[in-house]
């Protein structure tokens, strides 16, 4: 009997992703911030519970959603709007109710927003130097999991994601002296971040950081307009650079030496 995995936020990865676990075998319990999504997440198989983090609590079914899994995956993005370290505070409460419930294996979704304005290549080893009060956040929450001798916690740092209806070019579209067009880009198709997420729970591997990048990175100025053309839109313009800067690039290298391959190019929708 396969194991028993609790995804912490079923959203737009969360969902397809306990979806397709529980295609695969797996007994699947999902939480959602969202009590009308109960029932959508049942329809699909998976156990659903409703649980809201706050700074100064938990509503909801934290407890027995926690109650008898084998490993929990953590998809609770920080958000744009919260005061700087309220992110903290809420997963410093699921922190205490992880180890109260005694998991040991953790998969937490994070960001390359933890790097901040590094210029030039940045690899899992690269330290990161967040720049906005979320990214901060973000990192430290990191750290929490990551540095708990009591876990064996697994961090993938994804870039931007994209997807079937979910692409940065229609927000971009027609929009004009946008700045940075010669930085390069560093995204992900939804895609590539389930079978990447499905390796790491498949193999075992704990204990790891990934950055979860797709290995394609030409400019945005390049790509935006290809893929404004694509799709019938208007091209957005960009202000002209600056010679030799061009942003981070950020390498796969873990997964490279892991053997993962990627599957879906971020030009092929």
């Amino acid at each position: 009997m396969k194991e028993r995995i609790g995804i912490m936020g079923c959203g737009w990865l969360g969902f397809p992703l306990a979806k397709r676990l529980a295609a695969s075998g797996y007994t699947v319990c999902g939480t959602t911030t969202t009590k009308g999504n109960l029932d959508i997440l049942k329809s699909e198989g998976i156990s659903p519970f409703y649980v809201e983090l706050f700074e100064g609590g938990v509503k909801g079914q934290l407890i027995p959603f926690l109650k008898d899994i084998d490993m929990l995956v953590i998809n609770v993005p920080p958000g744009r709007k919260g005061a700087a370290g309220a992110y903290l505070k809420k997963m410093a409460q699921l922190h205490e109710a992880i180890r109260i419930m005694h998991i040991s294996r953790i998969l937490f979704v994070s960001s390359t927003s933890v790097y901040g304005d590094i210029q030039g290549e940045v690899t899992e080893k690269t330290t990161p130097k967040p720049a906005t009060a979320t990214a901060k956040d973000l990192w430290a929450v990191e750290r929490l999991f990551m540095e708990d001798p009591l876990l064996k916690t697994t961090t993938v740092r994804f870039g931007g994601l994209i997807g079937p209806d979910r692409h940065p070019v229609t927000f971009l579209s027609g929009q004009k002296n946008l700045k940075n067009g010669d930085d390069i880009i560093n995204l992900i198709h939804l895609e590539d971040c389930l079978l990447l997420l499905e390796a790491i729970i498949a193999n075992e591997w704990w204990g790891v950081l990934y950055n979860g990048v797709y290995p394609y990175h030409p400019t945005k100025r390049t790509y935006y307009t290809t893929e404004a053309r694509k799709r019938g839109l208007a091209v957005p313009e960009y202000l002209k650079g600056y010679a030799g800067k061009t942003g981070k690039l950020v390498m796969a290298k873990a997964l490279e030496e892991a053997g993962f391959h990627f599957s879906k190019p971020i030009d092929s929708v």
